[in-house]
């Protein structure tokens, strides 16, 4: 099989950045953008592309169901949860990048290999494909964890409005996923934007309070943890820790976005973004995609 055919539902900022990244896959070809309006920028965006649109969002895949066999739905939790039973009901793999969290939690580098297995995946939020990882690695390493934090800071230029209007939701998913992913009873999960100029980029702050950890071991734990991410995120880096101080394991990450279609300062986008196309492909060579030579 060559390529594994996409959708994406949603034309905006993360649909676009989706977008590039699908079309730069060995695995991925991108068949149809579905949204409202043609002349929205990202329709406009898609069209010069080479890309199919269409304004009947959803409702164009129901008329053709054979265009694709993997669908992003960039779209709002609201939305998600129309989209989700008619995605279903098609047999699509879906993968959501809303706060509806219908779909099974997703780290592709957790359990990227367990949600293969399912019809519908949830991207969490772009803390939690931030920080999951690492906060999960220190969690193999380390006998218990008390309690969990995490505190990420973004710029305010990469928070809009769908981000401005869903702190409540970025906080207590994200605190859903720190309680799955790791061995953690109780978790807090914190965001902060920050208006500087010119724009920062995404940091992330993670707190791990536990008793007597072997830091060689965590050390190692978050190195490989790193690793894995920086496979689909080159830019994503440890740049303090892991620490032990007063009680706590702290590591704290920096991440830069690739600049595909939004800022270098919007990490906290790219990040949500690359996980999803990630676990796309992993679908695809499921799928039987073999990479091209």
């Amino acid at each position: 099989m060559n390529k594994l055919n996409v959708g994406i539902i949603g034309s905006g900022n993360i649909g676009c950045d989706l977008l590039v990244k699908i079309q730069r896959s060995p695995y991925l070809n991108c068949t149809l953008m579905m949204g409202r309006n043609l002349q929205s920028k990202g329709m406009q965006f898609a069209f010069a592309r080479g890309v199919q649109v269409s304004d009947k969002s959803i409702e164009a895949l129901t008329e053709n169901p054979s265009l694709c066999d993997i669908v992003f739905d960039a779209t709002t939790a609201s939305a998600h949860a129309h989209n989700a039973a008619i995605l279903k009901q098609l047999g699509k793999f879906s993968i959501d990048l809303t706060p509806a969290l219908l779909g099974k939690m997703c780290v592709p580098t957790v359990n990227g290999q367990e949600c293969l297995h399912e019809t519908e995946v949830n991207m969490i939020t772009c803390g939690g494909q931030a920080t999951v990882p690492i906060a999960h690695a220190i969690s193999q390493a380390v006998q218990k964890i008390d309690y969990l934090e995490i505190a990420a800071v973004i710029s305010s230029s990469s928070a809009g409005p769908g981000t401005r209007a869903n702190i409540d939701e970025f906080t207590q998913t994200t605190k859903k996923a720190l309680l799955e992913f790791t061995s953690a009873p109780q978790a807090k999960a914190i965001i902060i934007l920050n208006p500087a100029k010119p724009p920062i980029l995404m940091h992330n702050t993670i707190y791990a309070v536990t008793a007597n950890p072997d830091m060689e071991k965590v050390r190692q734990a978050v190195r490989q943890a790193e690793l894995q991410m920086q496979q689909y995120l080159p830019l994503y880096k440890v740049i303090k820790g892991p620490e032990y101080i007063d009680g706590k394991i702290v590591v704290m990450v920096q991440l830069e976005g690739n600049g595909d279609y939004l800022p270098k300062y919007s990490g906290n986008l790219d990040v949500i973004t690359a996980s999803a196309v990630q676990i796309a492909e992993m679908y695809a060579k499921k799928r039987g995609v073999i990479c091209p030579k």
